[in-house]
């Protein structure tokens, strides 16, 4: 079940926004597999540092998610599901992990945005994810990299 912060966001910005009116009411989720990175990034997105997530390529396969598309929306969430804001997906590109760039790492805004910082976290990431299935990331992984902006937040 949701929690009823996710509906009152959507409410307050469908009335704030009535051109998104038709739009069918978006997928509500948090960020990372942990309540601290959950929260981290929530911070990092509406302060504006954070602009792009990235899912392994196999994580979404095996957990039968589509790819993120242009135009996408999106309620993120803190870990217990409370909602803080809309995200309209801008760019979506595949990309080996080996190929991430640190203007990638940079615009993903977390730790101190270098890119050995990203690959380090983001492997270690992608190790916990994909083991659940039995694999474990290599550097020829298809990195799916979602760049996004904040359209809405709570005043």
């Amino acid at each position: 079940m949701s929690h009823s912060s996710v509906s009152e966001l959507w409410e307050a910005f469908i009335a704030d926004h009535p051109e998104y009116q038709s739009q069918p009411h978006p997928p509500a989720d948090h960020f990372g597999d942990s309540e601290e990175i959950a929260a981290s990034c929530i911070e990092l997105v509406l302060s504006g540092k954070k602009r792009v997530t990235s899912h392994s390529l196999l994580g979404l396969q095996f957990r039968k998610e589509r790819l993120p598309k242009i135009g996408d929306l999106n309620i993120i969430t803190d870990w217990e599901g409370k909602a803080y804001g809309i995200t309209r997906t801008l760019k979506v590109r595949l990309k080996p992990f080996f190929s991430i760039s640190a203007e990638h790492a940079r615009l993903e805004g977390e730790g101190d945005g270098s890119l050995e910082y990203w690959k380090t976290s983001h492997w270690d990431y992608y190790t916990r994810e994909l083991e659940a299935f039995g694999k474990t990331p290599v550097e020829s992984m298809i990195i799916v990299c979602e760049e996004f902006e904040l359209i809405y937040k709570l005043p």
